[in-house]
């Protein structure tokens, strides 16, 4: 995977005595004794990643975090004080004005908060403006700013005027007008902030949606780390220009950097980031293409459990065998194919922990979870969706799946006894 966006070292003080702060930074002093010692402000601090083509990355963190002032300088909004922002290659913090201005017009377009349309123009002429700002034809522009909010599902209105729509719908035209010019980066700073808390949802399914059809590149603003959940692909942690951990939501939630990230984490609904990869086990298997009753028979005793998931030489789901059913195998010397429930409930591996727990409620046995290609990785068992859905402490969740776990076997300790002592 390419990478679109590299900050390298990225570094912002704002005050007079920048170099003699900026010397401070170097030597690892934090950013109140640089303001106790210069009156300096470090904005950022030696930020430095990558953004991959075609990803969402978020910036987030509180207020005062520095996330608003990184993001103006991937297109200099806000001049860096050191270290370098490249673009396809090219960097952006060392670009004459006439070459920056273009990086602005066509490569990197920025969506803001407060909306930025202009109120004595239609939402058409709003969404064409960057396209005339460019000299693009009055016909070509028309043609790209119609598509652009066709995308958005604003065709529409085309013809209205800002303060006649919603401010959702302000927003989606904030957005239309920056796709019209097709960049290749957009820039989002909280974008959906000012929205109320549905707008705000239905704005981030839209940008969910809008992704799926255009694959930009977004570097994307919030101090909502529930938002970040739900539409990066990586995030960015910010704590006093600095960063504190780069990673999946999942990665964030299950392996935190440090004890900020670990306490800003903690009241996050986990069940609604967490997927079956997560918490699935090792799936203990059968062949049913090649092995018999017998085979299944001891691979239970060894393991001491009661049923097997059945495969094909792929690994191919197959169904679910079961102790008594495969000593009904044996005792009429039917083949395993025979014998097999086939009703198994499957999940694929980024089903979330939430959505498991509606299906897994329901189900006796455990789940199979398959990758993109419908073969079998591994099985979900309910103690091990209670626990993610119960606990932020990973100890605490494994006590939980053992009590779990132990309460199984009293169930099963019928059918384990009837292997042990026939197979």
């Amino acid at each position: 995977m390419s990478k679109k966006v590299r900050v390298e070292h990225l570094t912002k003080i704002f005050g007079r005595r920048t170099q003699q702060a900026l010397e401070q930074v170097k030597a690892g002093k934090s950013k109140q004794e640089i303001l106790k010692e210069t009156g300096a402000t470090v904005g950022v601090h030696d930020v430095s990643f990558d953004v991959n083509e075609g990803e969402v990355f978020v910036i987030m963190g509180l207020s005062g975090s520095g996330k608003s002032t990184l993001v103006r300088m991937i297109n200099r909004l806000i001049e860096p004080t050191s270290g370098s922002v490249y673009i396809d290659d090219e960097d952006v913090a060392k670009m004459s004005k006439e070459d920056l201005r273009e990086v602005r017009r066509t490569k990197a377009n920025m969506v803001f908060q407060n909306f930025g349309l202009f109120p004595q123009r239609t939402i058409l002429q709003n969404t064409e403006y960057g396209l005339e700002v460019r000299g693009v034809s009055k016909e070509e522009r028309r043609k790209k700013a119609e598509a652009a909010l066709d995308n958005s599902g604003l065709l529409s209105v085309k013809d209205q005027y800002p303060n006649q729509l919603s401010g959702g719908m302000q927003q989606r035209v904030g957005l239309a007008r920056a796709l019209a010019n097709d960049p290749e980066v957009l820039l989002m700073d909280e974008a959906f902030s000012a929205l109320d808390p549905l707008i705000r949802r239905d704005m981030q399914d839209d940008l969910m949606d809008l992704q799926e059809r255009v694959q930009k590149t977004i570097i994307f603003i919030t101090h909502d780390l529930n938002e970040a959940l739900r539409i990066g692909d990586r995030i960015a942690l910010m704590r006093d220009g600095e960063v504190m951990q780069i990673g999946t939501g999942e990665e964030i939630l299950t392996h935190p950097a440090n004890d900020f990230v670990r306490e800003f984490t903690e009241d996050i609904d986990r069940s609604k980031v967490l997927t079956a990869e997560n918490i699935m086990e090792p799936a203990l298997t059968i062949n049913a293409e090649a092995d018999g009753p017998n085979v299944a028979l001891q691979r239970m005793r060894k393991e001491e459990i009661s049923m097997l998931l059945a495969v094909d030489r792929k690994r191919y789901l197959k169904g679910s065998l079961t102790a008594e059913n495969a000593l009904d195998a044996r005792k009429n010397e039917k083949p395993l194919e025979d014998v097999l429930d086939k009703n198994v409930q499957k999940v694929e591996k980024d089903t979330l922990v939430t959505d498991i727990f509606n299906i897994i409620q329901n189900s006796a046995a455990p789940l199979a979870v398959v990758d993109e290609e419908d073969r079998v990785v591994g099985v979900v068992v309910r103690g091990s969706v209670i626990g993610a859905m119960t606990d932020t402490d990973t100890g605490q969740a494994d006590e939980k799946e053992t009590a779990e776990g132990n309460t199984d076997e009293t169930t099963e300790s019928a059918d384990k006894e009837e292997v042990n002592a026939n197979a």
